[in-house]
């Protein structure tokens, strides 16, 4: 499983000045915040492009996480080239943390109601296009920065062989064809089971023991009875681990890769993300 590419790493201190050489055709802003399928919700992904973050309400990632932890932080290194879409505005205090630490000002910051904000980015006229983080199922696909369809299925975790990346050998299973009871599990443990698309963690589940499984396809129904859920991949266990590292990198629009972050995250013993250790970029917004 040696890597044969050679990903340019990204030379830049924003997330502005990562996509800018990809958005000068049109006026575009960026949704910070991830969908999310709870019940508090004003716009749940639960049409077409599932998202699995929870597979009851009482596990449903919470909203202080989206509205508030995860797009803060990506404010945070957006940078003023792109206007950011919030649904809930940072502290005062936070804010002046960032200027300090991180220059930018942030005037290009949108404040818009959760409550109305894809129904109001889908019907407005001051941007044409809107980067994403995962399809919504309620902003108008012509909206999307890159076509819902193709990102969501770029973000499937049952893409990955598809597209040439070196990873453990897996088997994709679509559970509207194949019931969960006959599917070939491999005889000896560790395994996989991964959700498709599992947030932060969620829906990947480490198998060790027969417990361990009882407990994945006890979630797997849970998914599957309310309807969140197409495919899930069952992959072989990277055993004799050292490090475990993670790479975000950016698919440009010439085709062309850059990765721009890699850190080491941990993990509980179901496989659930934790805090990484931040190592790129090695500048002043590491």
């Amino acid at each position: 499983m040696n890597s044969t590419y050679d990903f340019p790493y990204f030379q830049g201190n924003s997330l502005s000045d990562l996509f800018a050489p990809d958005i000068t055709d049109a006026r575009y802003a960026f949704i910070l915040n991830y969908p999310a399928t709870a019940s508090w919700a004003a716009y749940p992904n639960r049409e077409k492009y599932f998202i699995q973050d929870g597979s009851s309400e009482a596990t449903k990632t919470s909203f202080d996480k989206i509205g508030q932890k995860e797009p803060w932080k990506n404010l945070a290194v957006l940078g003023d080239a792109i206007p950011g879409i919030v649904i809930n505005s940072p502290p005062k205090s936070l804010m002046d943390y960032w200027r300090e630490h991180f220059g930018f000002s942030y005037s290009s910051m949108e404040m818009i109601d959760c409550s109305t904000y894809l129904e109001d980015l889908s019907v407005s006229d001051r941007f044409d296009k809107l980067l994403t983080l995962f399809p919504f199922d309620n902003l108008k696909p012509e909206k999307h920065a890159v076509h819902p369809d193709i990102h969501y299925h770029l973000l499937s975790k049952a893409t990955l062989a598809e597209l040439g990346v070196q990873c453990p050998k897996y088997q994709t299973y679509n559970l509207h064809e194949v019931n969960l009871e006959s599917i070939q599990l491999p005889e000896k443990f560790p395994y996989l089971i991964k959700a498709s698309h599992g947030l932060s963690g969620e829906g990947t589940y480490i198998i060790k023991s027969a417990s361990d499984l009882n407990y994945c396809l006890q979630e797997v129904r849970k998914y599957l009875d309310i309807k969140l859920l197409d495919t899930i991949i069952v992959s072989e266990f990277v055993k004799n681990e050292v490090q475990n590292y993670c790479v975000q990198f950016l698919c440009k629009q010439n085709g062309k890769y850059h990765a721009y972050r890699h850190y080491q995250p941990t993990c509980n013993p179901r496989g659930q993300l934790f805090r990484g250790t931040n190592s790129l970029p090695r500048n002043r917004h590491e």
